[in-house]
């Protein structure tokens, strides 16, 4: 069995899918050397009549079926961030329900879930502190209320709101100081989205690390963690080694994750990443093999997959998601690749076509026959006959 792929320029390859998949049975040992969540993609409604710019129509059940998925094998579910085409398709109604949905979901599962809380119900620009402020405080009032313990994410509105860091001090300072619970705090870097460039005040990463420090130790209590997600793992390596005690550093570096996470003499990073949507119960499996002391065998397990995930979050970075949720149609997971806000046209084909040949290659289809007969199809839909 064999299938014709494209590459760039119209070229054309022939590549034997395997015929067997790998086994990873879900259940197994809890996780207990990092805490280890995956941020999940939504699935679309396929038969909704909307638009890329109309209201976001989500399939529920099958939404929620992959979260069941994943908590299956062990993992955590970080809710309604970027991987959920959070400000990419998923407006704020859109997200709160599937917060509401999720958070339910967990405790019937007894499943962990954290989910985010951003300010995307500030649609137009131009909002002052103050309504920056009261948005973030909605959206933390519904998290909690839900049971979740809260993400802040970062926010596009408070970049155009803030003057410098002295506004950024303000606005995380009266919602940490009001936080029931302790938060993760999510430092997002521009590649993830553009509009994000100069958070914490400045363009300048040393002067913004400086300002994120000051934030986290004025008020430690009140903070889990941090979600890096900056693809500079010196940079991780050096803030996570600056952070108060008790606070944990959860890597949302996809570039360089396997290293992060084994971590060094110093330290090491607990893991939200949006690569462990398609590679959730491989993830989990290495994890496994790390609790027991086993860091080469944990290393083993999770490099073969970066070349699969630096290929799926390659420039422009923010349409990573269109990677995630193809791999989890030709996986089993969805019946469709379809997206909220028509995001399945943000890849090529010769982009999609490398990443199916990755994927098939780390053993990760169920079925591989199945993933092939998708792959197919959508090749003929592209014009290219097999």
């Amino acid at each position: 069995m064999t299938i014709r792929l494209p590459g760039v320029g119209g070229t054309l390859r022939t590549y034997e899918p395997r015929v067997e998949g790998t086994a990873h049975p879900a259940g197994g040992s809890p996780l207990v050397s990092r805490t280890v969540f995956s941020a999940a993609h939504v699935v679309a409604d396929p038969y909704a009549d909307t638009t890329p710019d109309g209201l976001a129509a989500v399939d529920w059940e099958a939404t929620l079926a992959f979260r069941r998925h994943l908590w299956a094998h062990g993992l955590g579910v970080a809710e309604a961030m970027d991987t959920a085409q959070r400000g990419m398709g998923l407006d704020w109604a859109g997200a709160a329900e599937l917060i509401r949905r999720s958070a339910g979901e967990a405790r019937a599962v007894g499943g962990r879930i954290a989910c985010g809380a951003g300010t995307d119900q500030l649609t137009q620009p131009g909002a002052d502190l103050e309504a920056v402020g009261a948005a973030y405080e909605e959206q933390l009032a519904h998290v909690e209320d839900c049971g979740a313990q809260a993400i802040l994410m970062a926010s596009r509105a408070l970049v155009g709101a803030a003057r410098g860091p002295e506004d950024y001090f303000e606005v995380y300072g009266r919602l940490l100081r009001q936080a029931s619970e302790p938060v993760i705090l999510h430092w997002l870097g521009p590649m993830f989205d553009p509009a994000l460039e100069g958070y914490w005040g400045s363009t300048d990463l040393d002067a913004a690390t400086e300002t994120f420090l000051k934030v986290i130790t004025e008020h430690p209590d009140k903070v889990d963690g941090i979600k890096v997600s900056l693809l500079d793992a010196q940079r991780e390596i050096d803030l996570r080694r600056r952070l108060p005690e008790g606070v944990r550093c959860y890597t949302g570096d996809d570039f360089n994750y396997p290293e992060l996470i084994a971590g060094d003499d110093q330290g090491f990073s607990h893991a939200l990443l949006g690569i462990f949507d398609p590679l959730g119960p491989l993830a989990a499996e290495a994890v496994r093999v790390l609790d027991t002391g086993d860091t080469n065998g944990f290393r083993a397990t999770l490099d073969p997959t970066v070349a699969l995930s630096r290929h799926l979050f390659e420039a422009p970075t923010r349409f990573y998601k269109t990677g995630v949720v193809f791999l989890a149609w030709l996986a089993g997971h969805q019946s469709h690749f379809t997206m909220v806000g028509g995001l399945q046209s943000a890849r090529s084909l010769p982009h999609l076509a490398r990443a199916y040949e990755l994927a098939d290659g780390l053993g990760l289809f169920p079925d591989p026959a199945l993933a092939e007969a998708r792959m197919k199809s959508l090749l003929t839909v592209y014009g290219v006959a097999q």
